[in-house]
């Protein structure tokens, strides 16, 4: 036994606190299920996407997330397989304002988005904040691939 307990160890979700820009709490972001890793997020009106054409969708709401975190609209599986795809530009743990999805229809066909369709899904990860020097003095040399010599 002294294995992991019956939660198989998941962790407790994060709260994140939402900022309200008028989205209505039917479609606040949603996790199907409790170990999904992003959270759907749905269209706030009818958009006809040409192909080549890049369409940037208020999702109605904000989010406050803690520094060393950030977030991204990702594609949802059944919109990248028709060739609509979410950009991913990153929510800072600064930004407060309305958070956007910003998607381009890759394929060579026009596409329609519908109100109220799940459109992406927010996911949030962890990310480094690197501090940049131009000196990390003897720790590492300029060699490439196989300078080791192994």
């Amino acid at each position: 036994e002294g294995g992991l307990s019956g939660d198989h160890g998941r962790r407790q979700p994060m709260k994140i606190t939402l900022i309200d820009f008028g989205v209505s709490k039917d479609h606040h972001p949603y996790r199907s299920h409790g170990n999904d890793a992003g959270a759907d997020v749905y269209m706030p009106y009818d958009c006809t996407l040409k192909p080549g054409e890049i369409a940037k969708i208020p999702l109605g709401f904000g989010i406050e997330l803690p520094d060393g975190y950030a977030g991204y609209i990702f594609p949802r599986t059944s919109m990248a397989i028709k060739g609509l795809v979410c950009e991913l530009p990153p929510v800072d743990s600064g930004y407060r304002g309305e958070i956007h999805a910003i998607i381009s229809n890759v394929s060579s066909k026009t596409q329609e988005l519908t109100k109220g369709s799940r459109v992406g899904q927010l996911v949030i990860t962890p990310v480094v904040i690197a501090d940049f020097v131009t000196d990390l003095g003897a720790e590492r040399g300029t060699g490439s691939f196989g300078s080791t010599g192994k």
